[in-house]
């Protein structure tokens, strides 16, 4: 049995479709007002919860063997104690492999970024849970481009902030939910943290061209530099501290490259025996022409 939390996000959807086409056993960790129905259709158990009350996380490993973590939220109250809970829990429960879903850079000591600082907590803690543990760095999910996709499906403009020379090797997310599902058997994922990144490494500027490809209309890029952005931030931060706080994560994001080398890409595709799609291939499945 497998426990997924975030079972409704763009990760956790695509790892419980995957677990019940291979006719594995799962609980989906939902809240209650989500989008769970498709979840339940495809013969997953439905654990309706709150990750940030303890008691829930204690019934939910109860009888899992492995457990995966791709939720995500406020950065201390679900991205750190909700998985520090979780991996008390599963380890009392006695779940069999941990899999954590991190991201790249969490090791580089962003120290303005919640999320950042949150998930290398937790991984550190993992690592000393005493747990079978797996975790993965993505560069960043390819469903999160999706929405983008559509909207520039229908206007033709692309936002990019910042520099636009910037490197990236997103993920496919079918490609990321297989990696997370088969780490728990493969033992040379085992106590591991894996740097996880798509076919190929793109600057920034490359994304609205493949937007422009697919839907055959020349991209307008709208660029507005960084210190746009930390305007409108510290702007925020007049009116809403904490506002401002949250923003810190998209400035790293913003303001950082996050790709895989060539040899990490490599050994992924290895180790799990598959090669990985690129993005535009993701995009072409996905998006409606």
């Amino acid at each position: 049995m497998f426990l997924v939390t975030g079972a409704t996000g763009g990760l956790g959807r695509r790892i419980v479709r995957l677990l019940r086409e291979r006719e594995l056993a799962v609980r989906s960790f939902v809240r209650l007002m989500s989008n769970y129905a498709e979840l339940e259709q495809r013969g997953s158990e439905i654990f309706i919860g709150d990750l940030s009350r303890e008691r829930d996380i204690q019934k939910a490993v109860q009888g899992a063997q492995y457990v995966i973590s791709a939720h995500g939220g406020d950065a201390e109250a679900i991205n750190y104690r909700a998985n520090i809970d979780l991996i008390d829990r599963a380890k009392e429960a006695g779940v069999e492999h941990f899999v954590f879903i991190s991201v790249l850079g969490v090791d580089r000591g962003y120290e303005d970024a919640p999320v950042f600082k949150a998930k290398r907590e937790v991984e550190k803690y993992l690592e000393t849970s005493g747990l079978n543990y797996t975790i993965l760095r993505p560069a960043g999910f390819a469903s999160n481009l999706l929405p983008l996709a559509e909207q520039f499906r229908r206007t033709g403009i692309y936002l990019l902030i910042g520099d636009p020379q910037s490197r990236t090797s997103i993920i496919s997310t079918d490609d990321l939910a297989k990696i997370a599902i088969e780490s728990v058997s493969l033992d040379a994922a085992r106590n591991q943290v894996l740097p996880v990144g798509g076919a190929e490494i793109l600057q920034r500027q490359e994304i609205p061209r493949i937007f422009g490809r697919i839907f055959d209309r020349e991209p307008i890029i709208i660029n507005p530099p960084l210190l746009a952005f930390d305007a409108t931030r510290n702007l925020v931060g007049l009116l809403n501290s904490k506002g401002q706080e949250s923003l810190g994560t998209l400035r790293a994001l913003l303001a950082n490259e996050f790709f895989c080398t060539p040899a990490e890409t490599e050994r992924i595709e290895s180790l799990f025996n598959l090669k990985l799609e690129t993005l535009e291939s993701f995009l072409r499945r996905y998006v409606s022409v």
